[in-house]
């Protein structure tokens, strides 16, 4: 399934995160010649970063496009921001879990889980807060706690996860992140952050062989598209869009 979603959002993301039940090697030529190899396959990853307890290897700003790779204690984590389409998210993702591992020494036996995230970025004014009421709790039982009118929302953060499987290691989560604080509302100085949809797919035990990895990837996208087309564009992007082009006027 081809899919691309930059024309619903500011910012659309593919991040991808596998959790290992084993430190990683930290050893400076091991990291090194990793990020050498996955530079020669995406050259415009030629940024090395290191952050508190995480190696990076980052590319430039292009057309707002970035990509990203960290190397953390026991995850492996990458992304890109605003792939053309979901496909051009695999190429980075599926090349770093077919060499990764040869790299790293790590085995099937190492793998905790596999997760994909989608990322759905809105440039909203205002409260947050309040556009996510609006959306998603005005009318409901849940939205009557709150009268917005006189007592402002401060916090409202719906976070769901579901079983996707019988065994339950098939799981899906569904978040939306606002980012206005109170003393913003207080001040009615609201910051440029976005308010951020998330949708992430997370699979343990995803492999039963190391090799395994990209097609495991391949069956969570697939998985996550699913779902963003059958539920979290009509029950969460759609309502939002609707609050927040309302809100700007």
């Amino acid at each position: 399934m081809a899919s691309s979603y930059g024309a619903l959002c500011s910012d659309f993301y593919v991040n991808t995160k596998l959790g290992l039940k084993m430190d990683l090697p930290e050893e400076r030529q091991t990291v090194l010649d990793l990020f050498e190899r996955i530079k020669k396959e995406n050259p415009l990853m030629n940024r090395l970063r290191r952050y508190r307890g995480e190696f990076a290897l980052e590319s430039g700003e292009d057309e707002g496009k970035t990509q990203w790779l960290a190397l953390r204690r026991n995850t492996i984590r990458a992304g890109i921001v605003n792939p053309p389409e979901v496909d051009d998210a695999g190429k980075i993702h599926r090349s770093i879990f077919a060499v990764a591992p040869y790299f790293l020494s790590m085995t099937a036996l190492d793998v905790d889980y596999l997760e994909v995230l989608f990322g759905f970025d809105f440039e909203a004014d205002g409260n947050h807060n309040k556009i996510v009421y609006d959306a998603l709790y005005a009318g409901t039982p849940l939205g009557a706690m709150i009268d917005p009118d006189a007592t402002p929302p401060l916090d409202i953060q719906p976070f769901l996860g579901v079983g996707l499987n019988e065994s339950m290691e098939l799981q899906a989560y569904y978040e939306v992140k606002t980012r206005t604080t109170a003393r913003q509302i207080r001040q009615g100085d609201f910051g440029d952050e976005p308010i951020s949809v998330y949708l992430t797919l997370r699979q343990y035990s995803p492999v039963d062989n190391i090799d395994e990895l990209p097609a495991a990837y391949d069956a969570l996208v697939n998985e996550a598209e699913r779902l963003a087309h059958t539920r979290v564009i009509p029950g969460l992007i759609a309502p939002l869009r609707e609050a927040i082009a309302s809100a700007r006027f």
